[in-house]
């Protein structure tokens, strides 16, 4: 009987023991899922951020294209200038030193020139 009495001992213990474990699992795994669920959030909240830097980064680049595209423009426009200056430069020089067929020349060189750009500037602009 005295080796029943430790059978019997030892089974409710290790019930107890069992039911302790599953209770320990159950709460472990509670944890678990509310740790899971936070970081879910913090991953939405992660892929939420790249959405909106990803979002800003086009527009920067958007409007660095669009400030390239002036850029170029404006040097372009620079450029004609100059060279419109050259020839009215040269022109006076013609008048001065009476060369009227010279400056008959360039000055139907500059007419085509701003003729040209003034086409130029009306034909709808092609994007690049």
């Amino acid at each position: 009987m005295n080796h029943l009495s430790n059978v019997l001992i030892r089974k409710r213990r290790f019930k107890k023991m069992k039911r302790r474990n599953t209770k320990d699992m159950e709460s472990k795994l509670q944890k678990l899922r509310e740790e899971m669920q936070e970081i879910g959030a913090e991953q939405r909240s992660i892929r939420e951020g790249q959405r909106k830097v990803r979002e800003k980064f086009e527009a920067i680049e958007a409007e660095c294209q669009t400030l390239k595209r002036e850029t170029r423009l404006v040097i372009q426009q620079s450029a004609k200038n100059k060279i419109r200056l050259a020839i009215m430069f040269r022109i006076f020089k013609a008048r001065e030193e009476g060369d009227f067929a010279k400056a008959t020349e360039l000055t139907r060189l500059l007419r085509e020139m701003v003729v040209r750009d003034n086409m130029l500037m009306r034909a709808p602009a092609s994007d690049e």
